[in-house]
C-alpha cells in the first residue's frame, strides 16, 4: 500500500509542477487553487508513504516520478523539446526509481 500512495504522491507532484506553469505567475485563481491543493495531496501522501518506506528510497522515488512526469507532460503539452539526449536522461531517472524499488 505505501508504494501505491508513494506512486499517487508522485502523480500529484507532476500536477502541481505542471500547474504552476498554469498559475501564470498566481495571478489565475483557479489554477493557483487546484496547484495548491495538488501540493497538498502530494506531500501527504508523500507523508503517508514513509510511515513504512524508508525515507530516503521513498524522496528519490517521489522526486523521481515528479520530475520524470513533469518532463513528459512538457513535452507533451507545452512544446519543450524531445531530443535524444533528454529522453535518455528521462531512462536513467526511470531506472534509477526502478532499482530503488527493488532495493527497498
Amino acid at each position: 500500500m505505501a508504494w501505491f500512495l508513494l506512486f499517487l504522491a508522485g502523480l500529484f507532484e507532476v500536477g502541481w509542477a505542471v500547474g504552476l506553469k498554469y498559475t501564470d505567475g498566481f495571478t489565475r485563481p483557479m489554477s493557483t487553487v487546484l496547484t495548491v491543493i495538488s501540493m497538498i495531496i502530494s506531500v501527504v501522501l508523500l507523508g503517508l508513504a514513509v510511515k513504512t518506506l524508508p525515507m530516503g528510497t521513498a524522496y528519490a522515488v517521489w522526486t523521481g516520478i515528479g520530475t520524470v512526469g513533469t518532463v513528459l507532460l512538457g513535452i507533451w503539452l507545452l512544446g519543450d523539446p524531445a531530443t535524444l539526449v533528454r529522453l535518455l536522461c528521462i531512462g536513467l531517472i526511470v531506472a534509477g526509481i526502478a532499482g530503488l524499488k527493488l532495493a527497498a
